[in-house]
């Protein structure tokens, strides 16, 4: 390697021999530096798109007596006890049984944050004090999710075609039926 290139290079780093003015590496350094970093400006990032939610918090309330009744029919004996304690068949997690919590004393609720947006889901309650008025016990009036009382609109599985509800979430958690 030439002397010259040498120095060039030692006065770049910011090192100096003697009696060579520091001045023309730094210019140098910093007219390198510049030009790198004006290239890398050229292109500007663009932010990522904001991602879009795939679901949804709701609350489920179902407004019932959380004592078993006690006019209920000897007839409706099987299904109170099939029926068991108060719960919920939703389609988003396959229909699967989840116990709803009994808030004393006319009132059952449960909150789901993983409710499909966009979708048409289903689900039913069943309460055993509901078996004289349906023999599998389902809920077909009394229940509201995200404070919008909902009807009896669809069936869902179980013993056979049972009373179901069926909405839909935005992903601001606006429910409609």
């Amino acid at each position: 390697m030439s002397a010259g290139r040498t120095r060039w290079l030692l006065d770049a780093t910011g090192a100096r021999e003697s009696g060579e003015p520091r001045s023309r590496g730094r210019r140098s350094w910093l007219l390198v530096l510049g030009m790198v970093l004006a290239a890398c400006d050229s292109h500007t990032p663009q932010p990522a798109p904001a991602p879009t939610a795939t679901s949804a918090t709701v609350r489920v309330v179902f407004q019932g007596s959380t004592s078993r009744r006690s006019d209920l029919p000897r007839s409706a004996e099987a299904c109170v006890n099939g029926v068991g304690a108060t719960h919920t068949h939703p389609s988003w997690r396959s229909f699967a049984g989840i116990p709803l919590q009994a808030v004393p004393p006319d009132r059952y609720e449960i909150t789901f944050d993983d409710v499909p947006v966009d979708t048409r889901v289903s689900f039913r309650i069943n309460d055993q004090n509901s078996c004289d008025l349906n023999p599998t016990g389902a809920v077909t009036s009394n229940v509201s999710v995200n404070n919008v009382n909902l009807t009896q609109n669809t069936t869902t599985p179980g013993q056979g075609d049972e009373p179901g509800f069926a909405f839909s979430v935005a992903a601001n958690g606006r429910v409609t039926q």
